[in-house]
């Protein structure tokens, strides 16, 4: 398997979930950087739902686009809130594509919000 890398759409089975948390099979964004990816199975992800005008208002959340770059097929929202490390080689169900880079720094911006970074 290709190494994953940070900016990547992947497909991910994140259940067993408890209480709020995002389940399902889902895509999601690779947020660690290539050297982790690269040398643990731990990964970072930032789950990727549906679209909604009430979701679309949350500074956290980050909307995206469907393109062939980055293999989505609705316009989603980026949930930068439930970010969650994952061990890919037991979640990792499919590889979609990746994020423009100017995306991948709206998300950025979001996550520094999430973890207090600003």
């Amino acid at each position: 398997m290709t190494p994953l890398q940070r900016g990547m759409v992947i497909d991910v089975d994140l259940n067993p979930t408890k209480g709020s948390e995002t389940g399902k099979n889902r895509p999601c964004i690779v947020v660690t950087n290539d050297i982790y990816n690269a040398r643990v199975p731990i990964i970072q992800v930032v789950p990727i739902t549906g679209w909604s005008e009430k979701k679309a208002k949350i500074a956290t959340n980050v909307a995206i686009e469907p393109s062939a770059a980055n293999g989505l097929s609705k316009t989603s929202i980026a949930d930068c809130l439930q970010t969650r490390p994952i061990d890919y080689r037991s979640r990792l169900l499919n590889v979609r594509g990746s994020l423009e880079p100017g995306l991948l720094n709206t998300i950025d911006e979001a996550l520094k919000i999430v973890f207090g970074l600003l």
